[in-house]
């Protein structure tokens, strides 16, 4: 029995429009087109995505663990089968925190025009683009390594440019592939990717130097991987669901119906800066991003060494659990993206109550057992608390993170460019402010100091994104009139 507005009885017409119509019920889908909509393109999409964020952060991360071996000195801890016969370089604390901090010169400067030439040109060929470019220069990176620091921290900078567009691009895709009721865990999945590709790093990093295999291979490795997912970015991922040569045209149909605009009916408009500047919600969204990139890019680049040498761990060990808080953020971060569209479409919790509960109250965590490390410096304990401030933070990237393409689906490329400008800026002065506090790698009180930091910037964090974030579609960023899908209006009520 149906309702007036056409939906069976009992079922709502976000529930009704959500669900992806059986292939074989088209009369036009061949047996070749009915076998791969079995597996949605947009999955093959999200999980290409994947791979592309495991081989960023792999070519961000891998420095982190060989600098270890870089800069060893003899009469270290660090034996000299780590050094093998590669050259090591004579650098000190400060000009190690500038050369793990100099990618993120050039990162900061390309992510709110790698949104805007997203948001004009498309986001395939900016991201696999500047993945290619990153790759090619982390395979060179043991020959520039020989010209000293400045050559160094000049090759991180331009690394630093390529990269800078991959995550606003990526928006610009999910804007044209993703759902309403999918944008989270698709999101997730691509997003996930960055934590995974980090624990891959660290381990066979710190493998590849306790094998003696020294540590140009470890760029070698990374570069490689990279440059062959590149080959095959080009080849299997359209732009659009349009211009897919192999997707059904039922699945193009399901995307374009629920999202409620296509590709060409919104391409000629151009960003409102304006509004895009003046609103509250893009606001939140920076202040989260902030915030948990702040405790992010702090581990990233120094847990590591405070493994090492704050807690005593021999460097392969010293891999390994530096690397595990980041395999469990990354689990986290894939769940919480397949919870929280589950919440949003059966539970009908609103967005904008998801969003608020997922960044704040991963916040929340992160803070209390960053501040409980801080005080415990156990071995195990400390390991357990940076495991589970790390980790938790996942949750946030089911909130603020897709946040932008609730409010402005559209021009979804140009806010993430937006609040990635702000969040790389802890990547550039977080190493720099540990290196200055941490003049002892040893002293247990200064590493403390960089603990209660971390914690106070996530509880900032919290209050400004649980007072103004909102998952509704801001009124700049409506679509032409008639091209709203009745399914954004639907689940972006406020209960």
């Amino acid at each position: 029995m149906e309702s007036p507005d056409g939906n069976l009885k009992g079922e709502s017409s976000s529930e009704k429009r959500s669900i992806l119509p059986p292939a074989e019920e088209s009369h036009d889908v061949c047996p070749r087109q009915w076998a791969l909509s079995r597996f949605p393109k947009r999955y093959i999409v999200a999980i290409m995505a994947f791979l592309g964020f495991c081989n960023i952060y792999s070519l961000r991360a891998n420095l982190s663990v060989a600098i270890v071996a870089m800069v060893a000195k003899k009469g270290e801890n660090v034996t000299a089968e780590y050094q093998g016969d590669f050259p090591t370089f004579d650098w000190t604390t400060k000009q190690e925190g500038l050369v793990l901090s100099s990618f993120f010169y050039g990162y900061i400067l390309t992510q709110l025009p790698g949104g805007y030439l997203a948001n004009r040109i498309g986001g395939k060929y900016l991201f696999g683009g500047g993945i290619f470019v990153t790759a090619l220069l982390t395979v060179l990176t043991p020959l520039f390594a020989k010209g000293g620091v400045g050559v160094i921290v000049a090759i991180r900078v331009l690394e630093g440019l390529c990269e800078g567009v991959t995550y606003p691009s990526i928006h610009a895709i999910w804007a044209k592939w993703a759902p309403p009721l999918e944008r989270t865990k698709l999101a997730t999945i691509a997003f996930s990717g960055s934590y995974i590709g980090t624990v891959i790093s660290m381990l066979l990093s710190g493998y590849m130097l306790e094998s003696g295999l020294g540590w140009p291979s470890i760029f070698y490795l990374f570069g490689g991987i990279a440059l062959l997912w590149c080959v095959c970015w080009g080849y299997f991922i359209a732009e659009s669901p349009s211009s897919h040569s192999t997707i059904t045209s039922v699945e193009v149909e399901y995307i374009q119906a629920n999202i409620g605009y296509t590709e060409e009916q919104t391409k000629d408009i151009l960003p409102p800066w304006t509004d895009i500047f003046k609103s509250p919600a893009v606001w939140a969204i920076v202040a989260a991003h902030f915030a948990e990139n702040w405790g992010f890019y702090t581990w990233l680049t120094e847990l590591p060494s405070f493994m090492r040498h704050g807690l005593n761990f021999r460097i392969d060990k010293a891999g390994f659990v530096a690397a595990f808080p980041y395999l469990v953020m990354g689990l986290v971060v894939m769940s919480s993206g397949f919870l929280a569209d589950y919440l949003r479409g059966r539970a009908v919790v609103s967005t904008t109550a998801i969003r608020k509960l997922f960044t704040c109250g991963a916040f929340f965590c992160q803070l209390i057992f960053m501040v409980a490390a801080g005080y415990i410096m156990t071995p195990i304990v400390a390991c357990v608390c940076l495991t589970l401030a790390v980790g938790l933070g996942g949750f946030a990237w089911a909130g603020f993170s897709v946040n932008h393409l609730d409010i402005a689906p559209q021009y979804a490329s140009v806010t993430m460019g937006i609040s990635n400008t702000f969040a790389t800026i802890p990547g550039i002065i977080s190493p720099l402010l540990t290196g200055a506090i941490v003049t002892q790698k040893t002293d247990v009180g200064q590493w403390q100091i960089v603990f209660y930091i971390a914690a106070g910037i996530y509880l900032l964090g919290a209050i400004f994104y649980g007072i103004f974030a909102t998952g509704n579609r801001q009124k700049w960023a409506e679509v032409p009139t008639g091209y709203l899908s009745q399914i954004d209006v639907d689940i972006d009520k406020d209960l």
